[in-house]
Parts: C-alpha cells; sequence; structure tokens
C-alpha cells in the first residue's frame, strides 16, 4: 500500500501542477458559458420576434382579451424584459395596455 501511494500522490500533484490540465478546464468553463450566452441570445429573439407578432396582430384588430393578455403579458413579456429585452418590446406592450380589454 504505501509503495502505490508514494506514486500516485506525486502524479496526481503533476497533473493538477500541469499547464496542460488548467487549460482543459479553461476551455470547458468557457466553452459552457459561450453555450448558454447563445442560448440566452436565441430566447430573447424568439421571445422578441413572438411579442412583436402578437402586439401588432392586437393592435390592427383594435382590442385584446383577458387570456391574450394574461398570456401575452405574464408568460411572454416578463421573462423578456427579465432576460433585458430591448426597448421595442416595452414600447409596443405599451401600446397593447392602451388596447380596450375585453373578455372571451
Amino acid at each position: 500500500m504505501a509503495l502505490s501511494e508514494n506514486i500516485i500522490v506525486p502524479i496526481i500533484i503533476t497533473i493538477i501542477g500541469s499547464s496542460g490540465f488548467w487549460t482543459l478546464i479553461t476551455h470547458i468553463v468557457t466553452s459552457k458559458k459561450e453555450k448558454k450566452s447563445g442560448e440566452r441570445a436565441m430566447i430573447l429573439g424568439l421571445g422578441h420576434d413572438k411579442i412583436r407578432y402578437l402586439c401588432q396582430k392586437y393592435i390592427e384588430r383594435g382590442y385584446i382579451t383577458t387570456d391574450e393578455f394574461d398570456n401575452l403579458y405574464t408568460y411572454l413579456y416578463l421573462p423578456y424584459k427579465a432576460l433585458g429585452g430591448n426597448g421595442t418590446g416595452e414600447r409596443l406592450m405599451n401600446a397593447v395596455m392602451k388596447l380596450p380589454l375585453k373578455k372571451e
């Protein structure tokens, strides 16, 4: 047992101390951050497109139902805004908030 411990400990220390090991760790962490950044950008883009589409539809129609408003505001606009969505979504949402609200 003592002989294997005497060999294993220096090997582990050598691996941890090597620049290649830390380069690998840095690469893994950076790749995950870049992937999350891309996913975030895609979600923002999809949210923006859907908000723009729905807002324009409701504005052209001249009213919005309570269910439509709840769906648009709660499940699309608020998460979009929390992710850092731009002012276009806010401007369109403000226009929709001025529309007459109709019950289903």
